[in-house]
């Protein structure tokens, strides 16, 4: 054998071998776990039975917990707010997570006031999201650390965790001295500031106090536990929780190694389980075949079926027109569908028969439902849903329908872009 056909065969077989790895690496972060439900969901009673509730506490695997409280928060001008007030009153503990912190001015005001908290003597441990957190300056992580914060960046780059790069955390979680909570739709970062009258996109998000607030916080635990093997478990992030209300609460995480996709699954349930009218809010709307098609059965039931979206230019073309080429036979049902005019729609949001709710951080998209950290919140509240459906049918008020005609003339062009982007459906 001479030494060029050694040196060929050694180059094949590192070709070989790298080629295995890459393939992998990409089906590691393509695929989640299994266990994902396919076949439709059907015969679920109605919404506001006590069946249902028996039901959807079964299969999610968890009751909901009584005796909360809630407060809404709209835009980005009430939300930061009261997050930063709260931190600025820890005495015993921070706990942070969020997607996108980036910034000058938003994500400085949190940098510091979680600087200052541990510059007081109060535990600070925070999740930045590494993609969502790229754009933020190097000294703005300098300054926290500097002050005795502990930060994780999710899912850096490194070569022990290329396997789940494509992993990333949307959550939205702050809970302070472990009796308040906040959850919801708003990422910290400049575009979310004011409100959209001056610029700022339009968002929800939702403070709780009660015992609910140890789930919250069981939610950051299993991420910060995951990131650096330290659990969290002392009177000061888990103390005794007193009743503060009268709503009872579930939350329900999200996570690509746990497989079951419990929001989605959550969803198709309530889908099913819908009498009368369906109103979803959302800033990405790409779900797959099962939830369409629950989509349309319910049309086919009777029951009222609204989507709120945000108005093209708000976000990615791509992205948009691959969400558009399905939105055929959803209007053909005649699935409502609305578009958000004045700045950006951001918040996240799905009511079922002016009853049931459900609020947090997940998109309906597939990314949110597959390869996403996220944590929702499911309420049953007829009260509460008057309220969050008030706020719903105002922002209708500033959108725009869209219909089948405007779907039937849309431009060849767009339609080829969406086909090309529906290639990588499962990412969108």
């Amino acid at each position: 054998m001479t030494n060029r056909f050694r040196i060929w065969l050694i180059a094949v077989a590192a070709g070989a071998v790298l080629t295995t790895v890459v393939a992998f690496l990409i089906y590691a972060n393509a695929v989640p776990a299994p266990m994902r439900v396919s076949e439709p969901i059907s015969s679920i009673p109605a919404i506001d039975s006590e069946a249902f509730r028996h039901l959807q506490s079964v299969v999610l695997g968890s009751t909901a917990t009584p005796g909360n409280r809630i407060d809404i928060l709209e835009n980005g001008e009430e939300i930061f707010e009261a997050k930063l007030q709260a931190i600025n009153q820890a005495t015993r503990s921070v706990t942070f997570e969020t997607f996108e912190f980036w910034g000058e001015e938003i994500a400085g005001d949190f940098a510091e006031a979680l600087a200052n908290a541990a510059q007081r003597g109060v535990a600070v441990h925070a999740i930045f999201d590494h993609v969502g957190s790229v754009k933020a300056s190097r000294d703005t992580f300098r300054r926290m650390e500097d002050a005795g914060v502990d930060v994780v960046r999710w899912r850096s780059p490194t070569w022990y965790q290329l396997s789940r790069f494509n992993h990333r955390t949307h959550r939205k979680l702050l809970i302070v001295d472990g009796t308040i909570g906040f959850t919801g739709g708003a990422n910290v970062a400049d575009p979310w500031q004011g409100n959209p009258d001056s610029g700022g996109y339009r968002d929800n998000h939702y403070r709780f106090e009660g015992p609910v607030v140890a789930h919250l916080q069981h939610s950051f635990m299993i991420n910060w536990l995951d990131a650096t093997n330290q659990l969290l478990y002392s009177t000061k992030y888990l103390p005794k929780l007193e009743a503060r209300g009268e709503l009872g609460v579930k939350v329900v995480d999200g996570s690509p190694r746990e497989g079951t996709q419990r929001i989605r699954l959550a969803l198709l349930l309530a889908i099913a389980g819908a009498r009368d009218s369906i109103r979803l809010a959302t800033p990405y709307f790409y779900p797959d075949d099962m939830i369409l098609e629950a989509l349309i059965d319910a049309r086919e039931r009777g029951v009222s079926v609204d989507l709120l979206l945000p108005a093209e230019g708000y976000y990615s073309t791509l992205v948009r027109e691959a969400s558009r080429n399905r939105w055929g036979p959803l209007l053909e049902s005649g699935v409502n569908i609305h578009e958000y005019q004045p700045s950006k729609y951001h918040a996240k949001l799905y009511l079922i028969d002016d009853y049931w709710i459900s609020i947090g951080s997940s998109n309906l998209d597939n990314r949110s439902f597959r390869l996403n950290d996220e944590t929702n919140v499911i309420i049953m509240d007829g009260d509460l849903a008057a309220t969050l459906t008030s706020m719903y049918d105002l922002d209708l008020e500033q959108t725009k329908a869209y219909d089948l005609d405007a779907w039937n003339n849309r431009p060849l062009s767009r339609r080829l872009l969406g086909w090309m982007a529906m290639t990588i459906g499962w990412h969108l």
